[in-house]
């Protein structure tokens, strides 16, 4: 029922022209549009606890509607509401959760910001120190690459001291926050730079205090949900160039009749479908962590393994249609060149596949002493 509600609802109010329009505007963010989603299909809810009003639901459910928002392009903040929800669920309960928790069910934006990407996405980007009475933290230092930053009405900002990694809750108006948008080259994704310079938080405001390794466990989980927009976009610009090569005609014959073409797109149909079965295999994984039944070992080399292939997949799939469109697919008037570049900047957020693969290889060859797990693979 949800995916078809949601193949229903964007098929009919996210267009190309949708999307096209929201890329013009400032934020990159149709806030109609998302009001639509959240008022009359809560999909904001379905990772938010029952007690929070929510449905209580898990990944498997975030990915569906992910896999089809990627199809879609659609520009609306629901990746970053969905990762805040998944985030919220691996810090201590506290009033600060359940606000945040309410919020998000009430449709109110909010962004994770953790890193300036240097060295690496692991790393994280916002220092924090100690601050007098009646402030316990002082944050300062920058995140880059924080999806929907822009319209976010609350940060959640991963920062790093000498006690380790902490979790803070910081409106995205508080004193010292600088948040502006950063183009890219994908046009239909809203993303920030948020800089924070003497950021003072209030001391019911942390959400964590030793949040090491919730920090892996939420990269982990970005890296699923964003295979699954990786997914439906590679799924869509299939589709779309096997619309298109159906239609052209070259030497008396539709050049779908081709055995090469034939090739090239039974080799794009192949990386969807493998790619489709890694990502339903990592949210049942990540479900299962949520459930307790898994540990963060598993639920590391799931994320792994999908982020590879999806990534790899996103990437070659709207390549390869580019191609099949010959040299209409880089011109503006047709949309897969907006899925080209969507797959483009996917394919780095969080780590490129090589890197994915890299990480994988060293938790599955080198043991649990590189990871600091519990047992080997």
């Amino acid at each position: 029922m949800l995916l078809e509600s949601a193949e229903r609802f964007l098929g009919e109010h996210s267009s190309s022209q949708v999307v096209r329009a929201a890329a013009e505007l400032p934020s990159g963010v149709d806030l109609a549009l998302w009001s639509r989603v959240t008022e009359e299909l809560g999909w904001q809810v379905v990772a938010i606890p029952e007690a929070c009003d929510g449905l209580g639901l898990g990944a498997v459910e975030l990915v569906i509607l992910l896999e089809k928002l990627g199809a879609r392009l659609s520009p609306i903040p629901f990746f970053a509401s969905a990762l805040a929800a998944m985030i919220l669920r691996t810090v201590p309960t506290s009033p600060e959760q359940t606000r945040l928790f309410e919020a998000l069910a009430g449709g109110a934006v909010v962004a994770f910001a953790h890193t300036d990407a240097r060295p690496d996405w692991n790393e994280v980007g916002v220092k924090v120190s100690s601050a007098g009475a009646p402030h316990i933290a002082e944050l300062n230092g920058e995140a880059r690459y924080v999806i929907a930053g822009g319209v976010a009405e609350q940060l959640l900002v991963a920062a790093r001291g000498e006690g380790g990694v902490r979790l803070f809750s910081v409106p995205s108006d508080a004193p010292g926050v600088s948040v502006r948008h950063r183009p890219t080259v994908d046009q239909t994704r809203s993303l920030a730079e948020v800089t924070l310079t003497g950021v003072l938080v209030e001391p019911g405001c942390e959400l964590a205090a030793d949040w090491e390794r919730g920090l892996g466990v939420s990269l982990d989980m970005a890296r699923i949900l964003s295979a699954a927009e990786q997914v439906g976009c590679a799924q869509e610009a299939l589709d779309m160039t096997v619309a298109y090569v159906g239609e052209r005609v070259q030497f008396g014959r539709t050049i779908a009749s081709f055995q090469a073409v034939k090739h090239k797109a039974a080799d794009m149909m192949l990386k969807v479908e493998s790619a489709r079965s890694l990502l339903y295999y990592a949210a049942c994984t990540a479900d299962a962590w949520l459930q307790g039944s898994a540990d963060d070992q598993a639920l590391r080399e799931a994320a792994a393994m999908v982020a590879s292939a999806a990534g790899d997949t996103a990437f070659f799939v709207t390549g390869t249609g580019i191609q099949l469109h010959g040299g209409v697919g880089i011109t503006e008037e047709y949309d897969i060149q907006l899925y080209f570049k969507r797959a483009r900047a996917l394919e780095a957020y969080l780590g490129r596949p090589d890197e994915s693969r890299e990480r994988l290889a060293q938790m599955l060859l080198d043991g649990p002493e590189l990871e600091g797990t519990v047992h080997a693979a």
